[in-house]
């Protein structure tokens, strides 16, 4: 089942497991285990806990069920399948409801180093293992409710997609690609998904010295674009998940007094689609 799969129009379903191919399985066995090495090295604790935790098969694409019956237990969060891409607002109040929408098609044999959008590889072997975490998994249900927030602020469209540029910088340059102090302060690990399922990637967050790293700064990142289709010159770094909890906070008071109405142009363009999922909240 490749990643030009058709699949139903449906935004919630079940995930099609009896359709993955041989070669799909494969392609899982192959991410699975290249990944192994760079998560010793360069993922934190957390993290590497969470995976453990979930107990994945390294060899087969795995059922949301049997995830889902490891991670439940430990923070409440669950994985549900969805079709395609997920519009802002349902995205984040699935957080908020301690849901994660998880793409079931995976990456084919030949794009194994990189795929624009999420895959199943990316949400589970990525994303997930750090839902196991009770501090960071509160986290993300705080960004859910932020968003709630958001959505209930009568502004006008153009203060409504600044807001929602502003949310996007922000899980992107933590959720998606941060970095966090292992518990000593003096190494930076990986806790963000897109950096964990990128075998490139992970390693060239650390080690390169093309990367600028700095202290996470609220203002700075809320208006700091960025491009999806590189390895990421900028990224930011926190304390521990408990600072991180602190800042989506500070990011909703933020919110609610007008501040993120006008952040800076550029990157990311938000859908017309994002726009409505937030006005008919």
């Amino acid at each position: 089942m490749s990643a030009t799969l058709a699949i139903p129009e449906s935004l919630f379903i079940n995930q099609p497991y009896d359709h993955y191919s041989p070669e799909n399985h494969e392609a899982w066995r192959r991410l699975y285990s290249r990944m192994l090495p760079k998560w010793d090295l360069y993922a934190n604790p957390h993290f590497l806990k969470g995976i453990h935790s979930l107990s994945l098969d390294p060899h087969r694409i795995p059922r949301l069920e049997d995830v889902n019956r490891f991670l439940q237990p430990l923070t409440g969060f669950r994985a549900k399948a969805v079709s395609g891409y997920v519009p802002s607002f349902q995205f984040f109040d699935c957080l908020r409801q301690r849901e994660f929408p998880t793409t079931v098609t995976i990456r084919p044999p030949g794009q194994l180093d990189y795929l624009p959008e999420p895959d199943i590889f990316h949400d589970i072997a990525g994303h997930v293992p750090m839902h196991t975490d009770p501090h960071f998994a509160e986290t993300l249900v705080r960004f859910g409710e932020c968003a709630r927030t958001a959505a209930r602020l009568n502004v006008p469209l153009d203060h409504l997609a600044s807001i929602i540029r502003a949310m996007a910088r922000f899980f992107w340059f933590t959720v998606e690609f941060g970095l966090m102090r292992d518990p000593t302060g003096s190494d930076l690990k990986v806790y963000g998904s897109g950096l964990l399922s990128s075998f490139g990637e992970i390693e060239h967050a650390i080690e390169s010295p093309n990367v600028r790293r700095y202290p996470v700064q609220l203002e700075w990142v809320i208006n700091q674009s960025f491009e999806i289709d590189r390895y990421q010159p900028l990224l930011f770094i926190v304390d521990s998940f408990e600072h991180l909890y602190g800042l989506v906070g500070e990011l909703e008071r933020w919110l609610i007094d007008g501040r993120l109405s006008h952040v800076a142009g550029g990157e990311p363009f938000v859908r017309e689609q994002d726009l409505l999922s937030f006005r008919g909240a």
